[in-house]
């Protein structure tokens, strides 16, 4: 059995991947660890709850000695890492904490995995031979586009707030580890998420429960910036994929091909919502958008051009966006609903 350990595992794309990745790879034991701040919840992780091969563990990746114990206990032999501060309002108005969990944390973990796995420059310990980090990232540390262009693997960083700083600074860490120490390292960086189990601080589900609360749905500026939008499963896939067949030292880009506004999304959200779940009085949940202040700094298109890891990898996504969203308020919806039986019990 190969133990791998994932960070973040109960935030969103963390607890959509491990039920994933321990389905399709019946020969390993997954150790969660997550601080379980508020993007963690170990509700999205009910159905392994039990899992004979999953474990979990609260802590910090801040916490240097509680990593160290876990790579000796349980002779940690890959990391795949999730845990991040990643609301951009948040750091834009306490980028501390972002600086911690996204470059100490990092740092904290490959330098304990390195440790651990390699007893010299490129030459590691024969139990540790297959040993891989996996970085999971952003392509919000390439900056901003204008109406053109996409994002590749070669574009120069260019981040524009205090999270695309410093998951980009997290991104350099990994990658001199590889180049200095000679670790089997990789990076995927991705475009927007969305999906089931998405905390409701975000764009999609904020959308969502607005309008089933009967509240104002609010979008920044005038809704033109634009994100390329990539179902979380889809993601998950990307990032299995890279880190069993992804080339040491090479960065791999995964986005969904689906660019739309913020305006197109908020107003399919209230079209599919009209369809599924009509207010209770007449009109159309499109009533509650409402325009507000932009946010600071707002960067105003991203864009993956995801040949790379269609190309070499064999990669690709299985959802377009509008089946995507259906999927997604599909379970929110169902979520909702549930809640209110159980407030009215």
């Amino acid at each position: 059995m190969i133990n791998i350990l994932v960070t973040g595992g109960a935030g969103f794309i963390g607890s959509n991947f491990i039920p994933y990745f321990l389905e399709a790879n019946t020969e390993v034991n997954l150790i969660n660890i997550d601080a379980l701040t508020y993007a963690g919840n170990l509700e999205n992780l009910n159905e392994v709850e039990t899992h004979e091969r999953y474990t979990f563990i609260k802590g910090d990746i801040c916490d240097r000695k509680l990593i160290e114990k876990i790579f000796e206990k349980y002779t940690v032999q890959g990391v795949i890492h999730f845990a991040a501060e990643s609301h951009v309002d948040n750091s834009i108005t306490n980028p501390d904490a972002f600086m911690q969990t996204n470059i100490l944390g990092t740092f904290n973990l490959i330098d304990v995995a390195k440790k651990n796995w390699m007893v010299g420059p490129g030459v590691y310990k024969e139990a540790f031979k297959n040993a891989r980090f996996h970085h999971v990232s952003t392509d919000e540390v390439y900056g901003t586009l204008g109406k053109e262009g996409l994002f590749m693997e070669t574009t120069p960083y260019a981040p524009n707030s205090p999270y695309s700083a410093s998951k980009a600074s997290s991104d350099f860490i990994v990658r001199s580890y590889h180049h200095t120490y000679g670790m089997n390292v990789v990076t995927t960086n991705c475009s927007n998420n969305y999906g089931p189990k998405q905390h409701d601080e975000k764009l999609i589900p904020t959308i969502i429960r607005k309008a089933l609360a009967g509240e104002q749905i609010p979008i920044y500026g005038d809704g033109s910036n634009i994100r390329d939008w990539l179902y979380v499963l889809d993601h998950c896939k990307g990032i299995a994929l890279a880190y069993d067949k992804g080339v040491s030292g090479e960065t791999y880009n995964i986005g969904g091909r689906n660019e739309r506004n913020n305006l197109y999304i908020a107003q399919t959200v209230c079209d599919i919502l009209d369809r599924k779940h009509p207010k209770a009085e007449s009109g159309s949940y499109r009533d509650l958008i409402t325009y507000v202040k932009d946010r600071a700094g707002h960067d105003f298109r991203y864009a993956i051009d995801a040949s790379k890891i269609e190309n070499d990898l064999g990669w690709k996504a299985d959802e377009n966006f509008e089946t995507g969203i259906e999927k997604t308020i599909d379970w929110y919806l169902k979520k909702f609903i549930n809640n209110k039986t159980k407030s009215l019990a």
